[in-house]
């Protein structure tokens, strides 16, 4: 079973790296890491030990109660193994433990893994965002209700 923590600086360079197979007009600069541990967020990772197998970008406002899950990232070598869905299921842990209600993302439109991970836990799409990427691409809002108790409290 993967292990989360929350990440720190000193992981800015892994998590950099973890996104090499992303498109370039996707990926976090170092500056970008260093802003998003110091915000009003949550950077959960996964590691093996020896590099980082996972991360995820949850953002927070001030008495909100919608969490915005910004990024999720699961290196390739462990793609398939179900840990997007234990990831995912952590960050909806965490929203509900900071209060939130609702969790809500954005995903390219064309990304059919994605959706179908979102969808198989719940969420729904809300609106279709006309060339919301820099690319010019799509993106799909998708929402679900965080109610009942985390998987820490049952």
């Amino acid at each position: 079973m993967a292990r989360f923590r929350l990440a720190t600086p000193e992981d800015i360079r892994a998590l950099t790296a973890l996104e090499c197979s992303f498109p370039p007009e996707d990926r976090f600069s170092a500056r970008t890491w260093r802003r998003l541990l110091k915000g009003n967020s949550a950077v959960l990772v996964s590691d093996s030990g020896e590099t980082l197998t996972s991360a995820a970008v949850l953002l927070f406002r001030k008495g909100a109660q919608i969490a915005r899950l910004y990024s999720i990232t699961v290196a390739e070598a462990v793609r398939g193994t179900g840990l997007s869905s234990v990831l995912l299921s952590e960050c909806e842990d965490i929203s509900r433990q900071r209060g939130c209600s609702q969790m809500r993302l954005e995903v390219r439109a064309t990304n059919s893994r994605a959706i179908r991970l979102y969808e198989r836990h719940g969420y729904r799409v809300m609106a279709r965002a006309a060339a919301y990427y820099p690319d010019g691409e799509d993106a799909l809002r998708m929402e679900k209700p965080l109610t009942g108790l985390s998987r820490e409290e049952t």
